[in-house]
Formats: structure tokens, C-alpha cells, sequence
């Protein structure tokens, strides 16, 4: 079977939702090696979000589980929750970022660090021994990492919280800022109606900016998006394209995208809630198809 075929035999059979059993939220997804991979932040109470898991897949249909790719032990400067990992590969070394000790303002010590291994499944270590970003810029929280490299190489991290989103340039080494054209080391990209949770993908040439919106506690958690010749920007919110549906689950958001190996197939995997929770950490990982339109906006997602 081709790649082509498996990719379609692959969307035939779409796995069942939720893919993996437990509370997880906030999945980064990824293809590493041609293996899918999804990591997510362990949803329990936050001061018990104190490690990672990863889950990955041949197949997109059967997931085995990563165990504690990277623990708050080896991470020295991290006192409290771990959350919102964004993992990328460059140079045969994998990065994860995310973010830790939810600062409350600039008189506070942590923010968005980054671990490094030579393997996607970890063990992942601290990179650099601080965070990377520890400081509010444009009003930013430094939270909810996403990165993001572009076909000339540049990496980009995007981030932000608290209604406010700004990227920041990577250098070669990938634990370090570089500058912007401007001279600047931060940027704010903040879209309308932006809560947190950016996402960056690009298809055909057109840069596609995701966030969430919403409350991450309440039913209407979802995803909406914009589009862009630049990954800076600017960004004019096109709409939503996932939300509850009463039939199946609320507060579906903070998501990522991969695609699937030899297709123009797009996936999407998000957190949901199921109808019969109540407790606001009680949310699981799902993956379901992303459409596009002949003109390139994206369709409506059907959660399944």
C-alpha cells in the first residue's frame, strides 16, 4: 500500500475519540520520523500537573502511550505545574517548550522554558537552566508555547495569554531569542477575540494562525483562526471552525495540526469535555478531520 493509500485507509478508519484513556488537554501534534505524535499537559488539579506524557501513532487509528517524558524534578526552577508542551525536531535534537509556575506578574520567577532530547518520546531535559521567556511583553502571560519553523528554516515561537499574543524569533541553537527585522526581540500578533493556546500552520503558501477562545473551564471553549502571507502576520480573524456540539462533547479547544504523511490530509488534535463531566480538569484527547474549501478556508469541524 502507498503512503497516498494508507493515508486514506487512514481517514476511513478514523480512530475513536477519545484516542487515549485519562485526563489530558492542550495536545501539540506533530510527525516525527513518520510516526504521529501528540503531546498534551496531564489535566489533573494544577498544582498536580507536575509531568508529561506523549502519545504517538503509526496509523493515526491505534495509540500507545509515552510515560513521563519530562518530570518537574528536572526542572529546577520549575516550583509548581507543568503545562502546554509545543515539541519540534531540528538537527537531530528534540525541543519541548512549556510553561511553568503560571506567573501572576514580572515580580514573580518563571514563564516558558525549554527541554531538549535526542529521541521525540524523552527523556527530555532542562536546556538552559531559567526560562526562556520570563517577563510580561504587550500584556502578554508567558504561557502556551507553539513552535513553528517555516520552510527557509526560521523558527518562531508564539505564545501569550491573558488576551494577548506576540512571537518571538528562535535562533540556530533553538534555546536562545534572536531579532526581528526591526530590531525587536518581541512582536505582539494579537488577533481579534484571541484568548490563548496559538497554533501556526502552513498550507499552499498561506500561513494559518489558530487560537483559542473562551473560557478553558466552560463550555465555550473553541478554536478560531486567520490567515496571512507573512508569520508575522497581520492576522484579521476569519471565524470559528471547532465548538461544542450538545450531541457530543463541550469546551473543544487549545489544539494542533498535523498532516498526514504523503497526502494534502489535515488533522486536528483538541481537547474536549465529555457530556457527562462537570469537573473542568476532565478533558480528553480527540483527533478529527480538518477540511478546507476550494478557496482555502477551513471548514467546520465535525467532532466525532
Amino acid at each position: 500500500m502507498t503512503m497516498n493509500e494508507h493515508s486514506a485507509e487512514a481517514a476511513k478508519r478514523a480512530a475513536t475519540n477519545p484516542i487515549a484513556p485519562g485526563w489530558y488537554a492542550d495536545p501539540e501534534a506533530r510527525t516525527f520520523e513518520g510516526r504521529y505524535w501528540i503531546y498534551p499537559t496531564y489535566s489533573a488539579e494544577y498544582d498536580k500537573q507536575t509531568f508529561f506524557d506523549a502519545f504517538y501513532s503509526d496509523d493515526l487509528i491505534t495509540w500507545t502511550k509515552a510515560e513521563n517524558i519530562l518530570d518537574i524534578e528536572r526542572i529546577e526552577w520549575a516550583k509548581r505545574a507543568l503545562w502546554a508542551p509545543s515539541t519540534i525536531e531540528r538537527n537531530g535534537r528534540y525541543y519541548l517548550y512549556f510553561c511553568a509556575n503560571d506567573i501572576q506578574s514580572d515580580h514573580e520567577y518563571g514563564g516558558i522554558g525549554v527541554a531538549v532530547s535526542s529521541r521525540p518520546e524523552g527523556p527530555y531535559y532542562d536546556a538552559i537552566g531559567k526560562p526562556l521567556i520570563d517577563r510580561f511583553h504587550f500584556g502578554a502571560q508567558p504561557i502556551d508555547p507553539h513552535v513553528f519553523i517555516d520552510d527557509d528554516g526560521t523558527a518562531y515561537l508564539y505564545y501569550g495569554g491573558w488576551g494577548h499574543c506576540n512571537v518571538v524569533k528562535l535562533n540556530e541553537d533553538m534555546v536562545s531569542l534572536d531579532q526581528l527585522e526591526d530590531g525587536s526581540a518581541y512582536k505582539e500578533i494579537t488577533p481579534q477575540q484571541y484568548v490563548e493556546g496559538p497554533c501556526m500552520m502552513k498550507r499552499d503558501g498561506l500561513y494559518y494562525f489558530m487560537w483559542a477562545e473562551g473560557g478553558w473551564g466552560g463550555p465555550d471553549y473553541s478554536v478560531a483562526y486567520a490567515c496571512s502571507h507573512s508569520p508575522l502576520g497581520p492576522f484579521e480573524r476569519v471565524g470559528k471552525i471547532l465548538q461544542q456540539d450538545p450531541d457530543v462533547a463541550t469546551g473543544a479547544g487549545h489544539h494542533g495540526v498535523f498532516q498526514a504523511t504523503g497526502s494534502d490530509d489535515w488533522y486536528i488534535a483538541y481537547h474536549r469535555r465529555p457530556l457527562t463531566e462537570t469537573d473542568r480538569n476532565h478533558r480528553v484527547l480527540c483527533v478529527d478531520r480538518m477540511r478546507f474549501s476550494e478557496d482555502g478556508t477551513i471548514l467546520p469541524v465535525t467532532m466525532t
